[in-house]
């Protein structure tokens, strides 16, 4: 059984990440409540299924005999090539597109339990039930034109992934910026606190009301009060501050605002958040909350 051709099996793999697509959009848009285009690529194709359809049907051909043997053999199969994928994604793009930290009995968030059997119970429904039909109709569609679309399919995937994959490496650029971004504003936020205890007591008198914040919306409101106070003291007592004090402070001002504006190059990314709701990030935890953030606020608008 499952002897194909190299075109045969490459269509099987483009059907079974059709069908994956479309179970894990429809799965998530009636959680969400909303329609979700969910996957890695832009197209209605999930590769991890594919891959793990084929996968499920390989690893199970020696045992096809023994039902007990095809779950074992799919539940080991598929946590591996769920493990690995997630590992090597999350070293590619510093974010994992599942997380399974929340379930008993995970490895590092990438597998766990129920998701292994879960695993097997689909091996024994692919090769009983599922595959069956699905082997009949395409060993029935004439070779010309299963190679001609297969074909076709390969192009127009390729070309997806491609892009999809270079989209993901930028997303993981952006994520990356915006930790540095933050460290700038709080280099920004100590520089201006040591202008502002030059002042004096006025500033001692008003600290209070600026304590220090770690979240980067936090920070850049906290800079934006001390770059008030701080041309508030400027305007009142001109003649206290030197040349090199209000060029400092215009600096400042300058350099805090080319960090604002570098948001605005992030709304590129917003679509393969709102796609991955359940995406998340351990490195860059703080900056993908934060494109979450705005995702939904631009969704809501």
């Amino acid at each position: 059984m499952y002897s194909y051709t190299l075109i045969q099996w490459l269509f099987l793999f483009y059907f079974y990440c059709f069908c994956g697509w479309c179970f894990e959009s429809a799965y998530v848009s009636l959680k969400s409540r909303k329609p979700v285009n969910r996957g890695f690529m832009k197209g209605p194709f999930l590769p991890l299924y594919g891959s793990g359809a084929i996968m499920m049907l390989v690893v199970s051909k020696p045992f096809l005999g023994h039902w007990w043997a095809v779950y074992i053999a799919g539940c080991i199969g598929a946590t591996l090539l769920e493990y690995v994928t997630g590992v090597v994604m999350e070293a590619l793009f510093k974010v994992r597109y599942w997380d399974y930290s929340n379930q008993p009995f995970n490895f590092q968030g990438q597998v766990c339990l129920s998701s292994t059997l879960a695993w097997g119970g689909l091996t024994l429904l692919m090769n009983y039930v599922i595959h069956k039909p699905i082997e009949k109709l395409v060993l029935g569609i004439a070779a010309d034109i299963l190679s001609v679309a297969t074909i076709l399919l390969t192009m127009y995937i390729a070309c997806d992934f491609a892009l999809s994959f270079k989209e993901a490496l930028d997303l993981r650029d952006i994520l990356v910026r915006m930790e540095k971004a933050k460290e700038e504003l709080l280099r920004l936020q100590k520089r201006l606190d040591v202008m502002l205890a030059v002042a004096g007591e006025e500033w001692s008198e008003k600290k209070e009301a600026f304590s220090e914040k770690f979240k980067t919306e936090e920070i850049k409101a906290g800079i934006e009060k001390r770059l008030n106070v701080m041309k508030e003291l400027l305007g009142r007592k001109p003649e206290e501050y030197s040349q090199d004090t209000r060029d400092e402070l215009l600096d400042l001002h300058a350099q805090y605002k080319i960090n604002v504006e570098k948001e605005e190059h992030r709304s590129m990314f917003y679509h393969r958040i709102r796609n991955n709701p359940s995406m998340s990030s351990r490195r860059y935890k703080e900056a993908l909350e934060e494109l979450k953030k705005k995702a939904a606020q631009r969704r809501k608008k």
